[in-house]
């Protein structure tokens, strides 16, 4: 498939989880990608890399704390310096933390904040000159169901995805007479590594096995009873980077097994 032939996307926090199902989708649609995150890069290279040998895209890495703006700014520059820039931007990155409010501690929310919200805002500021230039543009933040409702003991978290979404909607309409597009996708419980460290702890909290832990979980949020997967919420990245999706402007949509419809 080459449905991106031509295009050029960064995924950030794309070495494992949501991250890397969507920079393979995308690679294997044709676009050249520019993997973002730690962990084992190598093996990430090797997924995405055998996606974008079957469409004749490229594959690069660039180890970007995206919590810090100078090296977000340099990742930038590299994007343009190896595949000419950014026309599809997936805003991915994102971590945890959880405690109740008075116990929260103010490093964790500054950390919080400034992964899951503050990198958006720079990736966006700077690959949005380039896209006003080429007529061209998409940008797909990933937010969360906590972009919507909440839960107790996230404040960082619940607080940094209401604020993608409006971030969201801003660029939306700044952006609303172009060929640019900005939308978030809303996923609820998918089985990342960052899920799967709260299945491990409440496991350990409640003497369950991990089988009981991840289906004590899906029932006390999502009504399906099973987990969105990265492979599906790619596909709606791919869709949302689609001239089909031209005309969705500034949504938060979700896949959450009817999550919010209660």
């Amino acid at each position: 498939m080459t449905q991106f032939a031509g295009k050029s996307a960064l995924v950030t926090g794309s070495t494992s989880g949501i991250g890397l199902g969507i920079a393979g989708a995308l690679a294997a649609r044709g676009a050249h990608v520019l993997l973002n995150g730690f962990g084992d890069v190598d093996a990430a290279l090797a997924s995405v890399g055998d996606a974008a040998a079957k469409s004749g895209a490229r594959v690069a890495h660039h180890a970007a704390d995206v919590s810090k703006p100078a090296e977000v700014e340099a990742m930038m520059r590299h994007a343009d310096d190896v595949f000419g820039g950014v026309d599809i931007l997936v805003n991915n990155a994102g971590i945890q933390h959880v405690a109740p409010v008075e116990e929260f501690a103010p490093e964790r929310w500054d950390a919080v904040l400034a992964i899951n919200l503050s990198s958006a805002f720079h990736t966006t500021r700077l690959a949005l000159p380039r896209m006003r230039r080429k007529g061209w543009g998409r940008i797909v933040n990933v937010a969360s169901v906590h972009g919507l409702v909440a839960s107790a003991h996230k404040a960082a978290y619940v607080a940094a995805k209401h604020g993608l979404v409006g971030l969201t909607k801003v660029v939306a309409l700044e952006t609303a007479r172009t060929n640019i597009t900005c939308n978030a996708v809303c996923p609820g419980w998918v089985l990342t590594p960052l899920v799967q460290a709260q299945v491990e702890a409440r496991a350990i909290s409640g003497g369950l096995d991990l089988d009981a832990a991840r289906d004590e979980l899906l029932a006390e949020k999502q009504p399906s009873g099973q987990f969105v997967t990265p492979e599906q919420l790619a596909e709606l990245v791919c869709f949302l980077s689609s001239d089909a999706a031209a005309q969705v402007r500034g949504v938060a949509w979700t896949m959450d097994g009817a999550w919010t419809a209660q």
